[in-house]
């Protein structure tokens, strides 16, 4: 992919293993052809607001982000934070794609904007599932304003 195309989907995750089975089933599904994967929070930060390693990007905006919550240097909920209080970024739809089942973190996330918060399946069938309904809904089915 190259760095400078609009992707439709910004997955925000620290493990690899979790983003290449996400990323997998997303394009194997033919629900999108562009998805841009960065490793933690402050990438993502520097990814939507084109700076630190993207200050060449262009500035056109994901469909979705995907976002882990438990993450280096700067978690979800301090993305998530940062997205929804910015113009530029409020009116992305953010979904938490987390292992975490804390009532705190679920609470937090949805007080800060989120507009889905989902749990992580272990078994891989229903995680492949659980993905391609989310991918099919909030990139294809959903509308977002530009």
């Amino acid at each position: 992919m190259n760095k400078y195309q609009t992707v439709e989907i910004l997955l925000v995750e620290d493990s690899e293993h979790d983003a290449e089975m996400t990323m997998r089933v997303l394009k194997r599904r033919g629900i999108v052809n562009e998805i841009a994967w960065v490793k933690d929070g402050v990438e993502a930060v520097e990814y939507l607001f084109c700076e630190g390693e993207y200050a060449d990007r262009d500035n056109g905006m994901p469909k979705l982000v995907l976002l882990d919550m438990k993450m280096p240097r700067m978690d979800g909920l301090q993305v998530l934070r940062k997205l929804k209080s910015a113009e530029k970024t409020r009116h992305i739809p953010v979904i938490m794609l987390t292992s975490s089942q804390e009532e705190s973190d679920l609470m937090n996330s949805y007080l800060s904007g989120v507009n889905s918060y989902i749990v992580k399946p272990v078994d891989f069938e229903q995680f492949d599932e659980t993905i391609a309904q989310v991918g099919m809904y909030w990139a294809v089915v959903n509308q977002t304003p530009g």
